[in-house]
């Protein structure tokens, strides 16, 4: 089922992963990665819809950042539908600079996001969680730090009716067919091929068919 209305605004929130180079001095630029895509995808099969996609991300957010420019980088733009994907910085700080986030104040922080955006937008929500791939070894150990936000957000999508796009498991089952590097050379940011699956998931969830 299409979830989609015509004229809908659909905003892009995020990190590097959502950011993707995108030109700041642009409003309208959607950076190289997934958001590209899938406005590239939705447009092509779509064209009636005529809806208008708009990139927030910012390389190295966090959900405490996503909370400081809340307004003016989703509320003032008064976005229908509002894409979330936050939650690897939350983690991989802890291991590269030694500043974790705590779960609690990850969950908190996120539930204050999507609570502003519903009582102030009534927008509808979908939300992408955070992975990691087992490339360079060392992202193993992350396990520890990110499962239990990736449970955060699936409750969150619950608790908000919220759409999910389960990215950890995609990503998994994708490093089955061929090596985890081949979908992100760091096991965090997408190849091409990893954003293209970020990209086609996200427009399965939203129930839209290529046409």
């Amino acid at each position: 089922m299409n979830r989609l209305q015509k004229d809908d605004i659909i905003l892009f929130q995020g990190d590097s992963i959502t950011d993707a180079g995108r030109d700041r001095n642009n409003p309208a630029d959607l950076g190289k990665g997934y958001p590209l895509m899938t406005a590239g995808l939705v447009g092509m099969s779509h064209p009636e819809l005529n809806i208008t996609f708009l990139n927030r991300g910012i390389s190295g957010n966090r959900v405490k950042d996503l909370q400081a420019r809340w307004q003016e980088d989703c509320l003032d733009l008064k976005p229908t539908w509002v894409s979330v994907y936050i939650g690897i910085n939350d983690c991989w700080r802890r291991y590269d600079s030694q500043d974790p986030t705590s779960l609690e104040d990850f969950q908190q922080g996120y539930r204050e996001l999507l609570k502003q955006t519903k009582e102030t937008l009534n927008a509808k929500l979908i939300l992408l969680e955070p992975f990691v791939l087992p490339y360079p070894e060392d992202r193993k150990a992350w396990r520890e730090d990110l499962d239990p936000k990736i449970t955060a957000v699936r409750e969150l999508a619950a608790e908000f009716d919220a759409l999910l796009v389960p990215l950890d498991g995609l990503f998994a089952a994708a490093a089955a067919r061929r090596e985890p590097a081949y979908w992100a050379p760091d096991g965090v940011h997408p190849s091409p091929a990893g954003h293209s699956l970020i990209a086609r998931a996200w427009m399965e969830t939203m129930g839209l068919g290529l046409k």
